[in-house]
């Protein structure tokens, strides 16, 4: 099993995931910003500062499956309220490889763009790159363990149209490394929309922000 992280998520950007054994690792963080639970087939991690006696005495007072203890919302509930720390929503964790050549459509990186993805990206991710389309917007930045993150948003007059597709596999011709998505199971269109355009499940995040994130 991987030491650190970052290792594990490369290695599940590879495909190479944790035993599915029914077992919590316990990690730490990779920044002080970013703590939480990663949950893959059968194997959760989290990764937190805390001791680890700690985390797992909370958990074991859980009665529930434990294939899901760390994602229980109970668990979840006293994780933040040890850590003085909130959490937006569970979501499903993709990722897809690089890919070679120009981006499949036309793109403008702006410096600043006042829009609400972007300052969401900018409270939660470090390195914050914008682009621009007709209709829409891909940010790029440095969110959990290092790892590159992509965001996509479409106005709403453009929608239905594969424009959110088209801006996630722009993600995948601007970096040379993994991209990573975070998108709230509930989230129909962007989850299709990151499918459609190579980006696998590999499993779910419940992401504990700072105060004032």
């Amino acid at each position: 099993m991987p030491g650190t992280l970052r290792d594990i998520l490369d290695a599940a950007a590879r495909g190479v995931f944790p035993p599915p054994d029914g077992a919590v690792t316990v990690v730490r963080q990779h920044s002080p910003r970013d703590a939480g639970v990663l949950a893959f087939t059968a194997h959760s991690v989290v990764f937190t500062d805390e001791d680890e006696d700690r985390v797992r005495a909370a958990l074991a007072v859980l009665d529930c499956d434990a294939l899901a203890a760390a994602m229980n919302p109970r668990f979840l509930a006293a994780f933040m309220e040890r850590t003085g720390r909130s959490n937006d929503t569970v979501d499903l964790l993709s990722v897809a490889a690089p890919l070679p050549g120009p981006a499949p459509l036309p793109l403008e990186e702006v410096d600043a763009l006042a829009h609400p993805r972007v300052a969401a990206a900018r409270r939660r991710r470090d390195g914050v790159r914008v682009w621009a389309a007709d209709g829409g917007v891909l940010v790029l930045g440095r969110g959990v363990g290092g790892r590159l993150e992509a965001a996509v948003e479409v106005d709403e007059g453009a929608r239905h149209r594969g424009l959110g597709r088209a801006l996630a596999s722009a993600a995948r011709h601007l970096a040379g490394e993994a991209v990573w998505a975070q998108v709230a199971a509930g989230n129909a269109r962007s989850v299709r929309a990151f499918q459609a355009a190579g980006y696998r499940p590999v499993g779910a995040e419940a992401l504990l922000l700072a105060p004032g994130r």
